[in-house]
């Protein structure tokens, strides 16, 4: 039997941003559902953090997260099996209250896990695991431990992974807990990260500017061979332009419309050129547009910030690499956060 995993997909990210559920829908239609029938999948495993804030939702959002997701998948008698995430519990403490469950009673096809269980696909018991707060710490410790379950699925925050690209989690809970699992499934984090053992599969698709060409889609799930297989979203939303002098004459703008773009100036030797270079690129329909003329951070002689790091890797490396007598990780976990925020923003 295979089945779809999916995670982290922040129905209402942004905002409710028009332009980043355009993006969202583009891969629905033009890869998930597709594969789905594809491949005669007719049961999605949902990782948490289905919807993106966990104080309330934008009627538009959720209207467009049943329109163009929870009606489809209902209609093509495909069952749901939803665990709860961090984003979709209202409280920090408790699963009992949560967007998942309230929003979506009306669909029989869809299931919400807000404690863990073992589940059952064909022949395979899986013990799904949403997010461990202090409510359901101990209950869930004690299943880890009694059940015969090789599979977990869950919402866990475990140090020692990539909770994004450039930035490995020193916070959370020790994955030793997991170790008489074959293999562990994990949402949360937005990047692709394991271990051979647990895997984080990231999210669907590119959110803030950290995500830059890091790989998103979804994974299909054998239940007979405990193999995953990545289905790759090949749709960007974010890109980086390097201009060199570069002649806008033969500058190919296509990939850019609604996009999101920063232009990194290393070489500008006529201001006139690189205006009309840029009035191209606004041309082709981008969204938004910056340009950086200054990309490289104030270096030290024994630093240096290579333009293929992102902002927050050459942040966290330099942070590393000084001789400050601080605790560096408080740093590295401080400066995340605000660059979290400051993205969210954006």
């Amino acid at each position: 039997m295979k089945v779809a995993i999916i995670s982290d997909q922040h129905f209402g990210a942004r905002k409710n941003s028009k332009l980043f559920h355009d993006y969202f829908l583009k891969f629905y239609n033009d890869v998930f559902f597709p594969t789905l029938e594809q491949e005669g999948i007719t049961t999605v495993i949902d990782m948490g953090d289905t919807f993106d804030s966990r104080k309330g939702i934008d009627f538009s959002a959720l209207s467009w997260a049943k329109n163009n997701y929870y009606d489809r998948l209902q209609d093509m008698g495909v069952q749901v099996h939803t665990i709860v995430g961090n984003h979709t519990a209202y409280y920090k403490n408790t699963n009992e209250v949560n967007a998942v469950d309230l929003l979506l009673r009306e669909y029989s096809n869809v299931t919400v896990y807000p404690e863990p269980i073992e589940v059952k696909f064909d022949k395979l018991k899986v013990l799904f695991i949403p997010w461990i707060n202090q409510e359901n710490f101990e209950a869930t410790k004690q299943l880890i431990q009694k059940t015969p379950c090789k599979i977990a699925m869950g919402h866990l925050e475990l140090n020692g992974f990539r909770a994004h690209r450039g930035h490995v989690m020193e916070d959370g809970m020790d994955s030793k807990l997991f170790n008489k699992f074959q293999r562990v499934y994990s949402g949360h984090y937005h990047t692709r990260s394991d271990d051979s053992k647990i895997y984080y599969l990231g999210n669907p698709y590119e959110m803030f500017w950290n995500d830059l060409n890091d790989t998103r889609g979804f994974h299909i799930f054998d239940t007979e061979t405990c193999v995953h297989t990545p289905i790759n979203n090949p749709y960007r939303m974010f890109y980086n332009v390097y201009y060199e002098d570069t002649s806008y004459q033969t500058f190919d703008t296509r990939d850019y419309e609604n996009k999101i773009v920063k232009v990194v100036v290393r070489k500008k030797s006529d201001s006139k050129q690189f205006e009309k270079f840029i009035d191209k690129l606004y041309s082709s329909g981008v969204n938004e547009l910056k340009v950086v003329e200054n990309f490289q951070i104030q270096e030290s002689e024994d630093f240096e910030a290579f333009e293929s790091e992102d902002t927050l890797s050459i942040l966290n490396r330099y942070i590393e690499e000084s001789e400050v007598n601080l605790e560096k990780s408080v740093i590295q976990k401080m400066i995340q956060d605000i660059y979290q925020e400051a993205c969210e923003l954006v």
